[in-house]
């Protein structure tokens, strides 16, 4: 089928594939099947904006965010994704980011040789935030 657009035959079997999840079908670990928690770690975004449903990888190369991808990864795999107000600002605090954004799960944490990592998240919910606890290591 996609013989036509490569150079070549494409072996299928070379090629690494993630699922597509359906909201409704998802049923192990959906966000309906697990608590929210009160207390989420902030993923800050820049020009970009997660919705709920939707599935997009995410290159972290941030220290302060990659460190709330491994640990929320190693747990129970939520986190808060807000978007930046400005996309230029390096390291953004808390009052830089915008306050609704949404609670999404990390399907999948990929490790790059450049240290940088990729994660695969899914939008579940829209959140606003109530309150930020702190900023150190992470928001």
């Amino acid at each position: 089928m996609f013989d036509s657009f490569f150079n070549g035959p494409v072996n299928e079997e070379d090629m690494d594939s993630l699922p597509l999840m359906n909201m409704e079908d998802e049923g192990d670990g959906g966000i309906e099947d697990q608590p929210i928690p009160e207390e989420l770690p902030i993923l800050p975004l820049k020009n970009t904006v997660l919705f709920p449903g939707v599935v997009i990888p995410i290159t972290v190369g941030r220290d302060k965010s990659i460190q709330v991808v491994q640990t929320a990864y190693q747990n129970d795999r939520l986190i808060g994704v807000l978007s930046q107000v400005d996309p230029n600002v390096e390291d953004p605090s808390s009052k830089e980011l915008n306050n609704v954004g949404t609670i999404a799960r990390i399907v999948k944490e990929l490790k790059m040789p450049d240290g940088s990592t990729t994660v695969i998240i899914q939008g579940k919910k829209r959140v606003s935030v109530k309150d930020i606890l702190g900023e150190d290591p992470y928001i």
